[in-house]
């Protein structure tokens, strides 16, 4: 894919003929650019000059558009240390250090309770007791990463419905080329109205059966939240109207937040878990809007890594791709996923 097949120490601006043809020559899926975090250990983007080198690519995109959500997705220290312990290169150097773990643990347990008669035979055999293991992990691993992403791909949800209305989507990948990695934050072109538009007949036709539908996307995305901030009730003048029973655990108690003058108590932030299934008052553009924008950043990041699923022999009910550069196209990846 264009900006991630070798990974660089710059940003990379795709480029085309002419500033004014760049536009009519985008085309679903093509990635605009590339940024390559800043660090290895503490994974961080340079959201300024991703922002500056689209604006030099024609894409006028304000800082609350951004900047701002992006940080606010990505900047914490947290999902820093997720991206680290997610990334392939950490997986890299982790499969020997698991292969010596399992080694040395399977070799003291068989040396302990099992007597052979040759030590090359134990050793054999705890070598291959010790490579299903770590094979067993890899997989695991490898599989995980194709599903959708909670930490980091739900997180972007906000970021992506912000970008939709530029057509351009944005979703975290890594690359290990010659034992070096690197996190990229990649910006791809993409205009949702074609997915949405045939997403949306597919839930119109099938409205019939809108029972059936909405069990496939509570068993598929039951597990899909996003959390968010909201404010917390006062606990002076949310005392005379709510019990003990209701008010939140997380609130000072009320004598000490009366002991501390207004100026000085410190603010009382609350999270609070929505679910990312749609819900079955929304109609079918709605719901498919809702759909694509919750697998964008997924979408974006097995796109770019060329880990799409490859499309069935059976033509999908979306009737053809919007994507001529990838197997599947958003809406038939949405299809795939959720509402099956």
């Amino acid at each position: 894919m264009e900006g991630g097949a070798n990974a660089e120490a710059l940003p990379r601006p795709v480029r085309t003929q002419s500033d004014g043809s760049r536009v009519a020559q985008r085309t679903n899926g093509q990635c605009v650019l590339a940024v390559p975090s800043s660090s290895l250990l503490s994974p961080s983007f340079d959201l300024v000059l991703c922002r500056a080198l689209l604006e030099r690519d024609l894409f006028q995109i304000p800082v609350q558009d951004f900047e701002m959500p992006l940080q606010a997705a990505l900047d914490s220290a947290p999902v820093r240390r997720y991206l680290f312990f997610s990334s392939a290169i950490f997986h890299f150097f982790m499969a020997p250090l698991v292969y010596v773990v399992v080694w040395c643990g399977v070799y003291s347990t068989l040396h302990m309770y099992i007597k052979l008669a040759s030590f090359w035979v134990l050793c054999l055999s705890v070598s291959l007791v010790s490579i299903i293991v770590t094979s067993a992990i890899i997989l695991i691993l490898h599989h995980s990463n194709k599903q959708i992403n909670v930490n980091v791909d739900v997180r972007l949800i906000q970021v992506n419905e912000r970008l939709d209305r530029h057509n351009l989507l944005v979703g975290v990948a890594d690359w290990v080329h010659q034992c070096t990695g690197t996190l990229q934050l990649f910006c791809v072109y993409w205009d949702l109205s074609h997915c949405q538009r045939s997403l949306t007949d597919i839930l119109e036709g099938v409205s019939f059966a809108r029972d059936e539908v909405q069990a496939k996307l509570q068993r598929n995305m039951s597990h899909l939240s996003l959390a968010s901030e909201v404010p917390a009730p006062d606990s002076e003048t949310g005392s005379a109207t709510t019990s003990e029973e209701e008010r939140p655990l997380l609130l000072e108690s009320e004598n000490r937040g009366r002991s501390a003058p207004s100026g000085q108590r410190e603010e009382t932030k609350l999270t609070k878990d929505y679910s990312l299934v749609p819900g079955r008052c929304l109609s079918a553009q709605a719901t498919a809007h809702q759909l694509l924008l919750t697998y964008s950043a997924t979408y974006v990041r097995l796109l770019v890594s060329e880990r799409l699923p490859r499309a069935s022999q059976r033509p999908l009910e979306a009737g053809g791709t919007h994507c001529s550069i990838a197997p599947l196209c958003l809406c038939q990846y949405v299809q795939r996923t959720a509402l099956r």
